[in-house]
């Protein structure tokens, strides 16, 4: 019997925190199953660093702990968004912030699957009554180092100071929050299918590599347009985050009055 039928992937963003896993996790290398972190130890410090700087995404359990993997999900997320549990704000702002790059990394593998897209919006949705209700609970989603240049991370980032610049800004409407949350959690989507590198700043783009870099915002929208299921306050954040009040942004050069003040948000 071939290994990849014993076995399923996990998303590593998932593992993080300090709760001791109840299954072996396995990396795959040349089509191998090798054993890497033994059930009672943790993902946390030293050890996540090192998966992140290797730039993993995915690692594996064997199928009889699927069950016990979902339940370790449940286990680990509930109790990163109890602030009665007894964990230190930045444990859990790491678990949450790998969760919300979980969410995202699966809508993204399949950007016209309804399913994926409402999982997110979910876990949006819990992610947005949380920074509305705790206190430093946004510097400490800013503090966790993006070490890997990771698109999720940033859209993390994005979406904690657009939900909190919203908040202050005393928009009431929690379903348009929610949305604009998620559309600045995915603005990025087509970064995540292009492998375009963004890890140094475009001031230093050559003119042909800035001009692929100018494209994604409406690639990323035409990408998710035969997802009629997709707000348009999403659609509209994708397309257009680029873009500046003045007129001065791209693909289209839009001005305020052409934009949605929630766009501006996470524009800005």
């Amino acid at each position: 019997m071939s290994d990849d039928v014993e076995y399923t992937s996990i998303r590593v963003n998932t593992l993080r925190g300090d709760l001791q896993i109840p299954f072996d996790v396995y990396v795959r290398i040349a089509g191998k199953y090798i054993l890497y972190c033994r059930k009672g130890t943790s993902f946390e410090g030293t050890r996540l660093e090192r998966l992140k700087s290797k730039k993993l995404k995915a690692m594996y359990v064997k199928k009889a702990d699927e069950i016990t993997y979902r339940q370790y999900l449940e286990t680990s997320i509930d109790t990163a968004y109890n602030g009665q549990a007894g964990k230190s704000l930045i444990m859990r702002a790491e678990v949450i912030q790998g969760f919300q790059q979980a969410a995202a990394e699966q809508y993204f593998d399949d950007p016209l699957s309804e399913f994926a897209y409402h999982h997110v919006m979910s876990s949006v949705q819990r992610f947005v009554a949380l920074i509305g209700s705790e206190a430093g609970i946004v510097q400490a989603l800013l503090s966790l180092p993006n070490s890997d240049k990771s698109i999720t991370h940033h859209g993390v980032n994005v979406a904690t100071l657009s939900t909190a610049m919203a908040l202050a800004s005393n928009v009431k409407d929690p379903k348009l929050i929610t949305q604009m949350a998620l559309g600045a959690l995915l603005h990025d989507v087509e970064h995540f299918h292009s492998n375009f590198d963004v890890s140094g700043s475009p001031s230093e783009y050559t003119p042909v590599t800035f001009d692929i870099y100018k494209k994604h915002p409406l690639e990323g929208a035409h990408r998710l347009q035969a997802a009629k299921f997709v707000e348009q306050l999403v659609s509209n954040i994708i397309s257009q985050h680029e873009e500046h009040i003045d007129g001065s942004g791209f693909p289209q050069g839009l001005r305020e009055k052409e934009m949605d003040p929630l766009v501006m948000v996470v524009a800005t």
